[in-house]
């Protein structure tokens, strides 16, 4: 593992990436409010049998053309990457994104459904369905996954490298262990929150704007609420307790890695460096919060 005084490979958060960032929020600017019920024009809608039922899936482009899996985070959905997949079938990509087991139009995707059926959303779960959105391809594709996903997409990793072209971890929790511990205003109560009360909480704090968005997004996330399953998020803020620590591992990876992130992430921005430092990744950093 880098030593911490080391400087991170390729971009430094002090150095360019606030320029990308910069060019990135022009374009975010000229967005207005988006309508993100509204699906990108030709994208195809999908269900993908996956071990814990069906995945609801968005897909773009052509299959023959080199893969890029998009992969959201909790209460999120695959819409959260509708901006990106019209540019990147553009550019020459088959480009899927699909929303996790248990959320928005996926919700019917659960551990009663596995063989033989669980009681909880744990790690096996989500990898599991992930290793099965891959395969679906039958060739390495390029990852790029949000928050929760970004540990399932690591955890995937260490089973099947031959599945995985490239690695872009965004926003990825920096810890292992208890990763809410470093997470600014909750992180001294998050060790004995448990995952009732901390999905509670998170899905409280969301419904209630308390980060601003426009309001067709304000709308799109609270209407996802009507199907996300509670079970889920409980879930998974409990695995999120109980982070695995992969550092290693893709250390010695070498498929290209890139951790990107908001300036003001829920985590300090000397954690996502010092986490990117220690595995062989590039970083850069943009402007706006946990989902930049």
């Amino acid at each position: 593992m880098a030593a911490q005084d080391q400087e991170p490979y390729g971009t430094s958060p002090e150095e360019s990436g606030f320029a990308r960032g910069d060019a990135a929020a022009l374009l975010d600017a000229g967005l207005g409010d988006v309508d993100w019920s509204m699906l990108p024009a030709g994208a195809v809608i999908m269900s993908i049998p996956v071990p814990s039922g069906h995945l609801a899936a968005l897909a773009m482009g052509n299959p023959d053309d080199p893969w890029i899996v998009l992969v959201p985070g909790a209460t999120g959905s695959k819409e959260d990457f509708s901006l990106m997949m019209p540019v990147l079938a553009a550019a020459g990509y088959f480009v899927l994104s699909y929303d996790l087991a248990g959320q928005y139009q996926s919700a019917a995707a659960g551990p009663e459904n596995l063989v033989p059926p669980r009681r909880h959303y744990d790690y096996e779960l989500f990898v599991e369905d992930f290793l099965a959105v891959l395969e679906a391809g039958g060739k390495p594709a390029h990852i790029v996954a949000y928050s929760f996903a970004a540990i399932v997409a690591q955890l995937a990793f260490s089973m099947r490298p031959d599945l995985f072209k490239t690695l872009t971890l965004l926003s990825c929790p920096p810890e292992p262990g208890q990763s809410f511990r470093s997470v600014s205003r909750i992180g001294r109560a998050s060790g004995w929150v448990n995952g009732r009360i901390g999905a509670a909480l998170l899905i409280w704090g969301i419904r209630r704007g308390f980060v601003r968005v426009p309001p067709g997004r304000q709308r799109f996330v609270n209407y996802r609420f009507r199907f996300t399953r509670r079970a889920s998020v409980r879930d998974i803020y409990a695995l999120m307790k109980n982070a695995p620590d992969l550092r290693e591992l893709l250390a010695d990876a070498t498929l290209p890695k890139f951790v990107a992130v908001g300036e003001h992430d829920l985590w300090p921005l000397r954690l996502h460096r010092l986490f990117a430092q220690s595995i062989g990744a590039r970083i850069t950093v943009y402007r706006g919060g946990h989902s930049p």
